[in-house]
């Protein structure tokens, strides 16, 4: 069954931890990845930007960030130039209000808004690709195995295989895990930057946000019961992480599919490593390293090639042409 609890990725002996594996590739590791942009008009007036690398090849590989990252985050700089030194044109998604420039509506992106990565699915088939594959990460990790398992949406027959890695399938507990004194350094960060376009948001729609005391705010159930969750239609912050977990849509999955979680991943909880589940699934592989940290897999430098990424590529060169 395709169940793997010792992966090739060994760790890296230069920065060990999980924080310094967290860490160090976010801070350090700088590409510079030419990208195309080009702007996806959504059905309800909204817009996301799309970065392109293209190079007129059959395939093309679709990658969505993590909470408050975009088409810059280095993880996705690096999955995106791997892919394509090895012939696949890349979509990299920036979510609603991600691409540096606010978005339209009062709503933004969440774990479950599959319906935005639906919007990219189907504009990516009006054009002349053959083969799609998809990556995802951390929150777009979740997006993206919802996506593929609720069996909402009419999945382009051309997306013949998808990755995750460092993701939080189960919302709620990652939610009370990162509230631990543990990780307030990534807490503190994420609640900057959600505070901060909260903030404008208040100032693009008078009278439809209450920012008072915002900074004051210390966790994500806080946040998330107070502002992600009304604003996107769901009753409160447990009604939201428990629609939008894709754990529960890991069965349904028919699409051949790579989940690579660290099991030193700051962010995740033990209901993260869905083991039982991968050694009877005929779709889902999962790969639980030892070491790896959030979104990190740098086997060496900062500034090299990842294990992630060479794992994805492997792994999608097994079911795409």
């Amino acid at each position: 069954m395709p169940y793997q609890e010792e992966p090739s990725y060994k760790g890296n002996k230069l920065f060990g931890g999980s924080h310094l594996e967290t860490i160090v590739p976010a801070l350090f590791r700088k590409l510079n990845i030419p990208y195309e942009r080009e702007r996806l008009e959504l059905p309800d007036g909204d817009f996301m930007d799309l970065d392109f690398l293209r190079n007129g090849n059959h395939r093309i590989l679709v990658l969505f960030h993590g909470l408050e990252g975009s088409s810059s985050s280095q993880y996705i700089k690096g999955m995106a130039r791997s892919f394509y030194e090895q012939n696949w044109d890349v979509c990299c998604v920036n979510f609603r209000s991600c691409s540096g420039e606010p978005n339209r509506l009062l709503r933004s992106y969440h774990s479950g808004a599959t319906e935005d990565i639906d919007a990219v699915m189907q504009h990516l088939t009006t054009k002349a690709y053959q083969t799609i594959s998809a990556g995802g990460f951390s929150l777009g990790g979740n997006m993206l195995l919802k996506y593929i398992g609720e069996q909402v949406y009419s999945i382009p027959h051309s997306l013949k295989a998808v990755f995750a890695f460092s993701v939080p399938i189960d919302v709620e507990a990652s939610a009370q895990q990162m509230a631990k004194p543990s990780n307030r350094v990534y807490m503190q960060q994420f609640l900057k930057s959600l505070s901060k376009k909260m903030v404008e948001k208040s100032q693009l729609f008078p009278g439809s946000i209450d920012t008072k005391g915002i900074h004051n705010i210390k966790t994500f159930p806080v946040f998330d019961d107070r502002y992600t969750a009304p604003l996107h239609g769901f009753k409160d912050a447990l009604d939201y992480y428990t629609t939008c977990n894709s754990l529960q849509f890991l069965p349904h999955i028919t699409i051949p599919t790579l989940l690579v979680n660290a099991y030193n991943d700051p962010f995740l909880t033990l209901t993260c490593f869905p083991i039982d589940l991968a050694k009877q699934h005929p779709f889902l592989h999962l790969e639980t390293p030892k070491h790896g940290g959030h979104v990190g897999f740098s086997e060496h430098l900062p500034g090299g090639i990842y294990w992630s990424e060479t794992r994805a590529l492997s792994f999608i060169s097994s079911f795409c042409n």
